[in-house]
């Protein structure tokens, strides 16, 4: 038997993600190891571990699923949902055949979600419902940003500007209303190029900026309807990472992309141990 921890490293429009799958159920994730796992430096380098165990081992049995995507922030925080990081799951358990056929189920902190491998390599992901709750305002470099308040399963911040998203300095996070965000949010800084076409930045919490975000793309697309009192369309959501396609639809939301599985190992026992 190969000794180590096995592990795949993959990412969604460049938002990396380090697998490990446990089929048993045993490991011991700490946030100490996630922070050494996602440290570009000491580990691996990653926004963010995705944990594969099997549905059957999650305390939450209802849901019924036969995988759980157990993930953590790259700051060892655990997090409700990610978008792209549910598609790199899906991709890794159709690559290892642990589902059959394309479509089918895959459990999270926010809920089960419904995904759909395409023949063109992206995968689909059934979001669920986008609810909308107001207003908030965060603030980057002195400046204030209003944006919509959005749960995709887990907290956003969707700021419409007309400052070019490129021009922001996102290396410190943006100030933000502890009142209406406790726990941190994601907060996105829109243009609206077209109809139907949106550029995005983000500032992820427990991560930092990233090279794109699922959730905030969807979160993105709801402020831009609400803007033009709309409920319901589609949009290109342009990130640093690339491109998605995002729809939110009567009842929820659905957010198209591609997952790449790059490269796969083991961690040397001694390093695991260390943390």
């Amino acid at each position: 038997m190969e000794e180590g921890i096995e592990f795949l490293k993959g990412h969604g429009t460049e938002n990396d993600f380090i697998l490990l799958p446990d089929p048993s159920g045993a490991l011991d994730l700490t946030p100490s190891r996630v922070r050494a796992l996602c440290d570009r430096h000491r580990g691996l380098g990653a926004d963010g571990v995705l944990r594969v165990v099997p549905g059957a081992l999650v305390e939450d049995a209802s849901r019924g699923e036969d995988w759980f995507m157990d993930y953590r922030n790259a700051d060892g925080s655990i997090a409700e949902m990610c978008g792209n990081g549910v598609r790199v799951f899906a991709r890794y358990l159709t690559d290892a055949g642990l589902v059959s056929g394309p479509e089918f189920r895959i459990g999270s902190r926010s809920g089960s979600h419904h995904v759909r491998s395409n023949n063109d390599g992206t995968v689909t992901v059934e979001m669920g419902r986008v609810h909308c709750d107001g207003t908030s305002t965060v603030t980057v470099g002195g400046a204030a940003f209003t944006g919509l308040i959005v749960d995709v399963g887990n907290p956003h911040l969707a700021c419409l500007t007309d400052v070019p998203v490129e021009q922001l300095d996102l290396s410190v996070p943006p100030g933000h209303d502890p009142g209406n965000f406790p726990h941190g949010v994601n907060v996105e800084f829109v243009n609206v190029l077209a109809p139907g076409q949106l550029r995005m930045r983000v500032h992820e919490r427990g991560v930092g900026e990233t090279r794109s975000c699922g959730t905030g793309t969807v979160a993105a697309l709801a402020a831009a309807l609400t803007a033009h009192g709309q409920q319901t369309g589609e949009a290109e959501v342009e990130t640093l990472g690339g491109r998605l396609h995002v729809a939110i639809l009567p009842g929820g939301s659905a957010l198209t992309g591609p997952a790449v599985l790059v490269a796969r190992g083991r961690l040397g026992m001694d390093w695991w141990s260390s943390y």
